[in-house]
């Protein structure tokens, strides 16, 4: 018999949020969370996002052993405002039991319906910076900080649940020394004088801290478009800069500058850190934030996390300014080899921005949906 039961202290919250350990603690693909940002993550005091979001999060139990969790999300900026009556799921983990899928993901639309919204979606997080999709393709590749990885037969369980796939996502990969660098400084040239363009040369985090809000308000006009968007607030803006910034090497986020100082377009790129987060297991004491330090001056692979142009200048070239900058850069790291997050496989826009790469598909991810009507 499955049993669920609500989170609701920190002693569950900790065991909601390291039941993965247990669950793939025999995969070399899977990549452990830092725990205590995870639990930062899912804490109503902590999180900005439950500002304008509401989350239960369920334990699942058989025979008094967990072996499933989920996180069910109202996210009222999306309900209210965008008027998309979404029941969102996140953080869904199983053993590979149908029935304990089914307690779960029912009690995700038992809210819903409470709630009368139209249709559940997921796995998905609060918003478009949170991980998202279930892996359906690529199992056999290693995860990153920035998404979730699972087992096959979660797709199974979704589709047996009445839940059909909604989005797909693509990650892939190329080689550095693929990069065409002289289209990129023929083109570079030709879009910085036309337009008066002029790229960020910052080495230190604190030159870059002041261009960060800038960035953000770039953002939201950049995806502002897709199906998937729900808005960065005011303080979810101050919340990721102090999660991820420690993360980032400040010469891994280049801006595009108009002649008026104005941002007109910026990426992000992280140092993988999957290795050593297998190796740290979760925790920064007493040796963890040394690795993780390691290998942020010293990974030879790195993750494309965001692009974004403003609307005006997309479709002329402008990511050549950065694509440009960015070789500099690794050039002198010796980066081998460089991975694109999750992207919507029908963002065209964002396809024709890596048309000039040798890229591979190296996995493919999708949300699920179920109608509540």
């Amino acid at each position: 018999m499955i049993t669920l039961k609500e989170v609701t202290n920190k002693k569950e919250l900790k065991a909601f949020v390291t039941f993965p350990f247990q669950l793939y603690k025999d995969s070399k693909y899977w990549v452990p969370p830092i725990i205590s940002d995870e639990m930062a993550t899912l804490s109503k005091d902590k999180n900005p996002a439950f500002l304008h979001a509401e989350a239960n999060f369920y334990l699942a139990y058989k025979n008094n052993v967990i072996v499933g969790r989920i996180a069910a999300i109202v996210n009222h900026t999306e309900i209210n405002v965008q008027k998309v009556k979404k029941m969102r799921f996140g953080w869904f983990d199983t053993i590979d039991d149908m029935a304990v899928s089914k307690a779960l993901l029912d009690k995700v639309v038992e809210i819903g319906k409470s709630h009368n919204l139209e249709f559940v979606e997921g796995p998905v997080g609060f918003s478009n910076l949170d991980k998202n999709g279930a892996l359906t393709y690529g199992f056999d590749h290693i995860g990153t900080m920035a998404t979730w990885y699972n087992h096959p037969y979660y797709i199974t369980h979704f589709e047996t649940l009445g839940f059909l796939p909604e989005k797909e996502y693509i990650e892939s990969k190329f080689a550095f020394n693929t990069i065409p660098l002289e289209r990129f400084k023929r083109v570079n040239e030709i879009i910085s004088k036309r337009f008066k363009l002029k790229p960020s040369k910052f080495t230190k985090t604190k030159e870059v801290i002041p261009h960060i809000d800038g960035m953000f308000d770039l953002f939201n006009q950049t995806y502002s478009k897709l199906s998937t968007f729900v808005p960065v607030s005011d303080a979810q803006r101050d919340y990721f800069k102090k999660k991820f910034i420690n993360f980032i090497n400040p010469e891994y986020i280049k801006f595009v500058f108009d002649e008026n100082d104005n941002m007109v377009a910026f990426a992000i790129v992280l140092p993988s850190f999957s290795d050593a987060l297998q190796e740290v297991k979760g925790k920064l004491l007493p040796f963890g934030f040394l690795k993780l330090l390691k290998a942020k001056k010293n990974s030879k692979t790195v993750l494309f996390y965001l692009i974004g142009v403003e609307p005006h200048y997309q479709n002329k070239g402008v990511t050549a300014i950065i694509f440009n900058e960015f070789y500099e850069t690794f050039k002198k790291q010796k980066i081998e080899t460089c991975i694109r997050l999750p992207e919507l496989s029908d963002n065209l826009a964002s396809q024709q921005i890596w048309k000039d790469f040798d890229c591979e598909i190296i996995k493919r991810r999708k949300t699920f949906r179920k109608g509540l009507l």
